[in-house]
């Protein structure tokens, strides 16, 4: 297996440093002086909390990175997305960062306790629960002086830590590759629904799955007991097991009465997001035969 490049950090007066926001002069004087501006890369999964303006903050890419995310940029798409919600947490710390490769610069995001906790939530990825877990305990030991804030220019300056660091990312990388590769169905199925907010009709649904038929859904719901007709009653509804998990939800409509005129009042079934996840996951692995299973 080929081992991946290591970006080398971009140091010195060589470096493209762009304004650091969501800082006051001094301390933006402070990051500027110790290299705080991030060179891209994937995030290295170490929820180490770094102080920007005296309070402690976890860099996105590195968030993304321990949650398991395939391509940790995705975060930040995550993180525009919920931009309104974030600023009611806290101040929005954001970092130009430039790569040694060129291209486009992007922005690295420095979450503070509840913002990073919030995002975790979002990224409904099997692991939320537990870095959500993670991430209280990491910022707990830095406000009781347990864990000393990280410095990047001694890690620059001492041979044998920077050896540490690139090894342990490079390793880091191997495990994660291997990872995305065995869990690529999980992967797939989050990100189908990784944009689905509210509930969706069964249809929805099933254009969410990428079912290649909606009876296909239907009928799979239907015999696992999520959902069932009444006796005389063409429309579909929730068993109550169902409806307690929070997997469906019942919506009132009002339609025409085609019978008797007028209109009338019915009950429409529903998938919630959590529905729509669990279904992602029960129905994205790969059969034998290398079709989907329904």
């Amino acid at each position: 297996m080929c081992r991946p490049e290591i970006e080398k950090p971009v140091i010195g007066e060589g470096a493209n440093h762009a304004p650091i926001t969501g800082l006051d002069t001094h301390e933006r004087s402070k990051c500027m002086a110790t290299n705080m501006t991030p060179t891209g890369g994937n995030g290295n999964g170490r929820l180490e909390p770094t102080s920007i303006n005296g309070e402690p903050r976890i860099r996105d890419l590195d968030l993304a990175a321990r949650l398991g995310f395939s391509d940790p940029h995705k975060i930040r798409n995550l993180i525009e997305r919920h931009a309104d919600a974030l600023a009611a947490l806290g101040i929005s710390a954001t970092v130009a960062e430039t790569s040694p490769r060129g291209g486009r610069p992007g922005k690295a995001h420095y979450l503070n306790r509840k913002q990073a906790i919030f995002i975790t939530a979002k990224s409904e990825t099997p692991e939320a629960t537990e870095i959500t877990i993670e991430i209280i305990e990491k910022f707990d030991a830095y406000e009781r002086g347990a864990v000393a804030p990280v410095d990047p220019m001694a890690v620059l300056n001492d041979p044998a830590a920077m050896r540490g660091l690139l090894l342990n990312y490079t390793e880091k990388v191997l495990a994660l590759e291997e990872k995305v590769k065995e869990q690529a169905p999980v992967v797939e199925a989050y990100d189908r629904i990784a944009n689905a907010e509210g509930s969706l009709s069964i249809t929805e649904a099933a254009k969410a799955l990428q079912c290649q038929r909606i009876k296909d859904l239907t009928a799979w719901l239907h015999a696992q007991k999520w959902i069932y007709r009444r006796a005389g009653n063409k429309d579909w509804l929730a068993h109550q097991d169902k409806l307690r998990a929070g997997l469906l939800e019942h919506k009132v409509a009002v339609v025409p009465d085609h019978v008797n005129g007028g209109d009338r009042v019915v009950e429409r079934v529903r998938v919630t997001p959590a529905g729509l996840a669990h279904l992602a996951k029960k129905l994205g692995a790969p059969s034998s035969n290398g079709h989907t299973q329904h």
